[in-house]
């Protein structure tokens, strides 16, 4: 009876040890790489190391001006379909940032504009009004929308892989910085991976995902692709 219970204890830290480190590992890969170097700036004239991370530049080579970003120091062109443009500033834009686990966008908004309902599958971001008043809203997993009226220096997350969007309700121009905890969070557009995807995605299909007529579809397509 004793080596009974022993051994169903036995196998029940086995178990718990085996998910423990399942979940150790499902975190290893959900998030860039830690960094093993104080900085390690990205030398983009040689091929990735990995998917997360580029060559380091030799220590001998950086300066302060490495460390330094003026990217989103200009308004971007919001004279487009959506009335908005993103500033990124990703590894490949600021090459400090290689191996720091970081990214920051700048986001400017016409008027009305909208940021469509768009996903970053590699990232959570932390969004800060600059100026202006935004209705941020993501939509969960189990189809919940929360949304809410943000202004001026005020905060919204949105959790990674989330669907999520942004409108300017203010009367004039908005912007606001995004912060990433990835160096590359990737980008997928709503309308753009839908409707504007090489090769495109069959007009049948879109049609019968969204209850439209082929013909609405292919109007869509030619809208976005102009």
């Amino acid at each position: 009876m004793a080596s009974t219970s022993i051994g169903n204890l036995t196998l029940m830290v086995i178990t718990i040890t085996v998910l423990m480190m399942m979940g150790l590992i499902s975190v290893s890969h959900s998030s860039d790489p830690d960094a093993t170097e104080d900085f390690c700036v990205a030398d983009l004239r040689k091929s990735p190391r990995s998917s997360n991370s580029f060559p380091c530049k030799p220590t001998s080579q950086v300066t302060a001006d490495d460390f330094v970003y003026s990217g989103l120091t200009k308004e971007g062109n919001i004279t487009n379909h959506f009335g908005f443009f993103a500033t990124v500033g990703n590894v490949n834009a600021f090459p400090a940032l290689n191996t720091l686990g970081l990214s920051v966008n700048r986001v400017d908004y016409a008027p009305a504009a909208v940021n469509p309902p768009h996903t970053h599958p590699r990232a959570t971001e932390l969004i800060t009004v600059i100026h202006g008043k935004l209705l941020i809203g993501m939509v969960t997993s189990e189809g919940e929308l929360f949304s809410k009226v943000v202004e001026k220096d005020e905060v919204f997350v949105v959790p990674r892989g989330l669907l999520h969007f942004q409108h300017n309700v203010g009367k004039g121009k908005a912007r606001t910085h995004s912060v990433f905890n990835s160096q590359k969070p990737g980008f997928i557009s709503s309308p753009f991976g839908l409707f504007g995807s090489v090769p495109t995605i069959p007009d049948e299909v879109l049609a019968k995902s969204f209850l439209l007529d082929i013909g609405v579809v292919q109007e869509i397509k030619a809208k976005l692709n102009k």
